[in-house]
C-alpha cells in the first residue's frame, strides 16, 4: 500500500453510542438515525487503483450487505494478490432498536458520507444518531477507548427538580448493567445505549459508567446531554464540523 510517510493512525473504535431523550412521546426506531455525529478521516493515503483501494472498496461493500440482516458485523478483508499492509479492517453497528431495513439505510448512507468526506484516506470513521461505520488499515477489533469526539449539553433547568430526578434514575438505571443495547424510561425521560458488540459486556460496563459520569458532571442541571466516546481519532482530520459526541454518547433532550 503506498501512502505518505505519515505515521498516524485511526484510534481504536467508539466504546458505545448512547442517546436519552426528554419528550412527551416514545423514540421511534427511525428517530432523526441518520442525523449526523462524528466523522474523522486519517491523514494517511492510499494509491489510486491499488490493491489497498480494492479491499478498501470490497469490505464498504460487505459493510453494506451484512446491514440487510444483521445490526452489527466486523470484517477483515484481503483480496487475492494483496500484500500484508493491505489487509483492510472494518465494521459497523447500528442501534439494537433499529430494524433491519432501517439498519442497512442507516449504514449505507453512513457509508456514502463517509466515502465523500474520506476521498483516498487509509482509514476513516463515521458514526449518526442510529449507526457506526468503521475502517482502518490496522486491527482495532476489540480495543476499548475511551476518547471523547464529542458531546453537547442543553440549558439548565435546575428549577425542575422533578425532570432532574427522573434523569438521573434514568441514567442510573442503564449504568446498573445489562447487554449491549438497553432501554430505560421514567415519566417522560427515556433512554438508549448502544455498545458496540466487537466489545466484552464487561468492557462495555465500563464505558458506559464512564461516559454517564462524565455527563452527569458536565451537563449538571441540563434536561438533555449527548456524549460519544471512542471513535475519537489519533492522527486523523475532523471533516464538517459535528455536533458534540463521544464514542460513549448519551443524549437527553428536553420536552416542554
Amino acid at each position: 500500500m503506498n501512502m505518505h510517510n505519515d505515521p498516524l493512525s485511526l484510534s481504536s473504535p467508539l466504546c458505545v453510542f448512547l442517546l436519552i431523550v426528554l419528550s412527551n412521546f416514545p423514540i421511534p426506531s427511525n428517530c432523526a438515525i441518520e442525523s449526523f455525529v462524528y466523522v474523522g478521516c486519517s491523514q494517511l493515503k492510499y494509491a489510486p487503483g491499488s490493491p489497498y483501494e480494492s479491499n478498501v472498496n470490497s469490505i464498504l461493500s460487505s459493510i453494506v450487505n451484512s446491514a440487510s440482516i444483521t445490526n452489527f458485523n466486523n470484517f477483515k478483508i484481503s483480496l487475492p494478490g494483496s500484500a500484508p499492509s493491505d489487509v483492510v479492517y472494518g465494521l459497523f453497528q447500528c442501534r439494537g432498536d433499529l430494524s433491519n431495513s432501517d439498519c442497512h439505510d442507516c449504514v449505507s448512507n453512513a457509508v456514502s458520507r463517509l466515502g465523500a468526506s474520506c476521498v483516498g484516506a487509509s482509514g476513516g470513521a463515521l458514526q449518526l444518531d442510529g449507526c457506526l461505520v468503521r475502517y482502518d488499515n490496522a486491527s482495532f477489533l476489540g480495543d476499548e477507548d475511551k476518547t471523547v469526539v464529542s458531546d453537547k449539553c442543553g440549558p439548565s433547568i435546575a428549577d425542575d427538580t422533578d425532570l432532574l430526578t427522573r434523569r438521573d434514575a434514568v441514567l442510573s438505571y442503564l449504568t446498573a448493567g445489562g447487554q449491549f443495547f438497553r432501554v430505560a424510561g421514567s415519566g417522560k425521560v427515556q433512554g438508549v445505549a448502544q455498545c458496540v458488540q466487537d466489545l466484552s459486556v464487561s468492557e462495555c460496563q465500563d464505558c458506559l459508567s464512564e461516559a454517564i459520569q462524565r455527563l452527569k458532571s458536565e451537563c449538571g442541571s441540563s434536561p438533555w446531554g449527548t456524549c460519544s466516546w471512542g471513535s475519537a481519532t489519533r492522527g486523523t482530520r475532523s471533516v464538517g464540523t459535528p455536533p458534540k459526541a463521544v464514542s460513549c454518547s448519551t443524549t437527553v433532550d428536553g420536552g416542554s
